[in-house]
């Protein structure tokens, strides 16, 4: 049972598909930074300084009364909010994300159709041989 687990592991699809995986997360921790430190900060000072990550509707307040200054205050207070603007950045991280990989596949389609569209070399037909050996008997002359 372990040799045929072993085999299973070690079949080029099943490291293929973990290395993806494992790219693709160290790939959304950057894009999750991208979103958080570079886009949001200047589309949040366009707005007036709104930060997307503390925009919440308050449901129920929690021990402490509201209002509170952020999203972390309510949560630690044990407010019940609906966070949107986590969900705002979310959204904006997933659009990113898309893109990326839409980028991707598009540039891996272009180089398949480019494979495809390159034609083979058309075969000598007998005209041809008669004049290459032509060629061929004047070069030994």
């Amino acid at each position: 049972m372990f040799k045929e687990f072993k085999e299973f592991a070690m079949r080029g699809n099943v490291i293929d598909l973990a290395v993806g995986i494992i790219i693709g997360a160290a790939f959304g921790k950057i894009v999750d930074s991208l979103v958080k430190d570079i886009i949001m900060p200047p589309i949040a000072m366009l707005m007036g300084k709104v930060d997307f990550a503390n925009l919440y509707f308050l449901l129920s307040e929690g021990k402490t009364p509201a209002p509170y200054a952020t999203l972390d205050a309510a949560q630690k207070a044990g407010a019940v909010t609906l966070n949107y603007g986590v969900f705002i950045n979310v959204m904006i991280s997933f659009v990113i994300v898309t893109f990326a990989i839409f980028v991707v596949i598009k540039g891996l389609n272009k180089l398949k159709r480019e494979e495809a569209i390159a034609p083979a070399a058309p075969a000598a037909t007998p005209e041809d041989i008669e004049l290459l050996r032509e060629i061929r008997d004047l070069l030994k002359k």
